[in-house]
C-alpha cells in the first residue's frame, strides 16, 4: 500500500506538532482526535478529507441510517478514496478507530458516533494516533462526529458547523468552540463556483 502524507506545516506554539491547514488560519493538529458537531458536521468532515491525500476510513455503526452517497462526496473528493467500516456493536466503533490510527496506514479516520464518547476512549485515540505517527511516519488524524452540540471530553478541538438562518442554502456558520492551541472563533462560509470561502463573523 502506498502511503500519502497530508499537507503539513510547522506549528509555532508546538514546534513538534504537525498541522493540517483547511483554510488560512484554520488548522487541525495531526496525530490527535478532534470533534465536529452540528447539522452539517458531515460536510465539515468531507472538507477535512478534501485537504488530505490517500485513503479515508469512515467508521459508523451498522444500524446507522446516515449514509454517504457518491454524488454527495464527489464535489469534495473522489469516492474511491473512501473505505466504510460498519461495526455491529457500539463499543466496537472507537476500537476500530483506535486500531486504524495505530496502523498509520490512513491519514484520516472519521467516526460517525451515535453518542458522546467517554474520556478514556478519547485518550486512547490520542495515544494510538501518536503511536502511528511515531512508528509509521504518517501522522493520522481522527475526527469524531457527534450529535447535537457535541461535548466529547478530552478532544484536541471541537467544531460546530450549522446553517445561517435566512441566508440561503450556500451559507453556513463554522465555529471553533474550543481548541488547545487557538481561541474560540466564528466564521461565515459561502460556496461560490464550487469553492468555499470564509469570512470572520461579527
Amino acid at each position: 500500500m502506498t502511503l500519502y502524507a497530508p499537507n503539513l506545516i510547522s506549528s509555532v506554539r508546538r514546534p513538534q506538532a504537525a498541522l493540517l491547514e483547511l483554510w488560512p488560519g484554520i488548522r487541525l493538529t495531526l496525530a490527535r482526535a478532534h470533534e465536529a458537531c452540528g447539522q452539517f458536521r458531515h460536510s465539515f468532515a468531507m472538507m477535512v478529507a478534501q485537504n488530505t491525500k490517500g485513503p479515508v476510513f469512515w467508521v459508523a455503526p451498522e444500524w446507522s441510517t446516515d449514509r454517504l452517497h457518491a454524488e454527495g462526496v464527489t464535489p469534495f473528493f473522489s469516492p474511491g478514496r473512501l473505505t466504510f467500516v460498519s461495526p455491529k456493536r457500539a463499543e466496537d466503533i472507537l476500537w476500530c478507530v483506535e486500531e486504524i490510527l495505530r496502523s498509520s496506514a490512513v491519514p484520516l479516520v472519521v467516526a460517525d458516533l451515535p453518542g458522546l464518547p467517554a474520556l478514556t476512549p478519547v485518550r486512547r485515540l490520542h495515544l494510538a494516533a501518536e503511536t502511528g505517527a511515531r512508528d509509521g511516519g504518517c501522522a493520522p488524524l481522527a475526527l469524531l462526529l457527534t450529535p447535537g452540540t457535541g461535548g466529547a471530553p478530552g478532544i484536541e478541538s471541537r467544531w460546530h458547523m450549522g446553517p445561517i438562518p435566512q441566508a440561503g442554502m450556500d451559507n453556513w456558520q463554522l465555529t471553533r468552540i474550543r481548541s488547545r492551541s487557538a481561541p474560540p472563533r466564528r466564521w461565515h462560509m459561502t460556496r461560490h463556483e464550487g469553492r468555499y470561502q470564509l469570512a470572520p463573523a461579527s
